[in-house]
């Protein structure tokens, strides 16, 4: 009976390095290096453990087929895109995949460089192509790596913020977000939403318009209806017990009538969010289908986590101070008592405590300008928001905004809302405010107001 002879592994000259000078391994060298770069493994299939190759060959391909089909839906449709990545059961492996490749682009290129046996060439050759394989090793595998960890922070993130099950549905093609821009600083009493504001998004060409309401409006009104329109059946200006401005209305009915809405919070709101939509619904005539508060105290964490953001301040503004500022003759023209630091005017580059206060300040202004300054801050932010800061600083921007950002925006709605808004960011955002002088706060003339949103929509539909 004769004894089976196992076959042998083909000799190539990868593998047979016995009759190599060493100008010729420096050759090989360089050829490893590039073939671990561009296609992990294949360095081992051709010069080392092929099984080990294999494996990154498998990967390898994984990651390439799955670059190729999200470009494809990137091209195709960006919501099928969107869905399939936050979707937890599909998003989470993903991940996990992607900072094992990661690893394993460690691992097989510290194998590369046992295989180029780089004892046999010149000393200063030697250190070229060490310092090659580290830099394209470190790149590889730190974009790998982000994108696992990115796509993991982004799924728990978005689990986090938008909670509710379902999908919103539109209102004559439109989806009507109401954004609050919530102070609840340790000077302050509550949380109290001074910058009100509605961004309405045509379904169809993601144009945008975010309709700006003067927090101090009064004469309001609520949606017929509604739980707290029976508490105040003539509006708001009768018996509201202080300030009957709408950025009153929350901290109202959180106060006095959150019983009106005991299933606010199951469904990720508050009572005083609920009456604040009401009161915004009867005002502007539109149909709000959802909100997005941001809490100004947790702001600054969110501009330090971007870097910072550049303003053109138009005049100077204090940082902190609880009293009014006094004419003075300085160069600021004020005397604030108990202020030590200002903003001063021309192009500043802020950190997150700066912009707050950029925001907030009321020294030497009005409601309107600040108001002004708050979306003119907002819409910086926005514009430095893009897709290499999503990438590569996700997970600062998701753990600042995890404390930012509270919304009742169903899961369902958020592949289509994040098309809409890249469509609308390409478009630029319109605006229409809805403050002095054409509209006096404290006798407002509701159906101009209306018109004049009317009209805005009709434009940019």
């Amino acid at each position: 009976m004769s004894q089976r002879i196992p076959a042998q592994e083909p000799i190539t000259p990868f593998r047979d390095t016995r009759n190599v000078n060493s100008k010729q391994m420096l050759r090989r060298a360089w050829w490893i290096l590039l073939l671990n770069f561009f296609i992990p493994g294949s360095a081992q299939v051709v010069a080392g453990n092929r099984r080990l190759g294999r494996i990154g060959i498998i990967f390898t391909f994984g990651f390439w087929a799955f670059l190729v089909l999200a470009i494809l839906f990137a091209l195709v449709s960006k919501v099928a895109l969107f869905t399939i990545l936050l979707t937890p059961w599909i998003a989470y492996p993903l991940a996990i995949l992607f900072i094992i490749y990661s690893a394993l682009i460690v691992l097989l290129s510290l194998d590369a460089i046992r295989l180029m046996a780089l004892a046999n060439v010149s000393r200063g050759a030697m250190r070229a192509t060490l310092a090659f394989t580290v830099v394209l090793t470190s790149v590889a595998a730190f974009l790998t790596g982000t994108i696992g960890s990115t796509t993991l922070t982004a799924t728990s993130f978005m689990g986090h913020i938008f909670s509710n099950s379902g999908s919103l549905e539109s209102n004559k093609g439109r989806y009507n977000i109401l954004l609050l821009g919530g102070d609840s600083g340790s000077d302050r009493f509550g949380l109290r939403p001074d910058s009100i504001s509605v961004l309405s998004i045509s379904t169809e060409t993601g144009n945008a318009v975010n309709i700006g309401l003067p927090r101090n409006l009064q004469r309001i009104r609520f949606l017929p209806g509604t739980p707290i329109s029976k508490v105040y059946p003539y509006g708001f200006d009768h018996y509201c017990g202080g300030d009957c401005m709408l950025n009153a209305v929350y901290k109202a009915t959180i106060d006095n009538y959150s019983y009106l809405y005991p299933d606010a919070h199951k469904h990720g709101s508050t009572s005083g969010i609920e009456a604040t939509k009401s009161a915004v619904q009867w005002v502007t005539g539109l149909k709000i289908d959802a909100y997005v508060l941001i809490n100004m105290r947790s702001f600054a964490g969110l501009v330090d986590a971007l870097g910072g953001i550049d303003v053109n301040v138009k005049k100077a503004l204090p940082i902190g101070g609880q009293q009014d500022c006094l004419p003075a003759n300085n160069e600021h023209g004020s005397y604030c008592p108990d202020v030590t630091e200002w903003i001063e005017a021309g192009k500043q580059h802020m950190n997150g405590r700066t912009a707050l206060w950029y925001a907030r300040s009321r020294h030497n202004t009005n409601d309107y300008d600040r108001m002004k300054r708050q979306r003119e801050v907002e819409n910086i932010i926005l514009k430095k928001i893009d897709l290499p800061t999503l990438l590569f600083k996700f997970g600062a921007v998701a753990g600042a905004s995890a404390k930012l950002v509270r919304s009742d925006i169903p899961s369902g709605s958020i592949p289509t809302l994040m098309d809409l808004a890249f469509k609308a960011k390409s478009k630029g955002l319109k605006s229409l405010q809805l403050t002095a002088p054409l509209i006096d706060a404290s006798n407002p003339d509701f159906f101009l107001m209306r018109h004049k949103i009317a009209q805005k929509l009709r434009k940019f539909n």
